[in-house]
């Protein structure tokens, strides 16, 4: 049993896993940088204060003003706040990752190379270079295009 452990844990895709997941981690962290850090101040600079993270309902009703009192008086709170902030962090995330994304994928496709000048036999119906006067498939005589 362990012998057959040791197989699963050393496969190439386990290990590929394990490394895919570190490198997500530690990616993980420099989007999440990037957005609050670069991308969110501009933002909350253009549209006021986006800092929803104080806006609760005290559900004791005990009048407190701020989420860190209530939280200090072990008040139940319905912190929608941070929800709010939660969900927009998610969505800057999500389209930094997508314009990072599309910006890999242009550079890792390559343009595809021009193909040749073809035509298609009347009677196979397969793909013959413009310039051929007989199908390579069936060989019947191809009129001139």
């Amino acid at each position: 049993m362990w012998k057959e452990f040791k197989e699963f844990a050393l496969k190439g895709n386990v290990v590929d896993l394990a490394i895919g997941i570190v490198i997500g981690a530690a990616f993980s962290r420099i989007i999440n940088s990037l957005v609050e850090d670069v991308i969110m101040p501009p933002v909350s600079l253009l549209f006021g204060d986006m800092d929803f993270s104080n806006r609760f309902i005290d559900l004791a009703h005990g009048g407190y003003r701020t989420l860190a009192e209530a939280k200090a008086a072990g008040a139940p709170t319905l912190n929608y706040g941070l929800f709010i902030n939660h969900v927009i962090t998610f969505l800057l995330v999500a389209f930094v990752l997508f314009l990072i994304i599309k910006q890999v994928n242009r550079m890792r496709n390559e343009p595809e190379p021009a193909s040749p000048d073809v035509r298609s036999c009347p009677f196979c119906l397969s793909s013959n270079p413009s310039a051929a006067t007989r199908c390579a498939h069936c060989t019947s005589q191809i009129s001139a295009a």
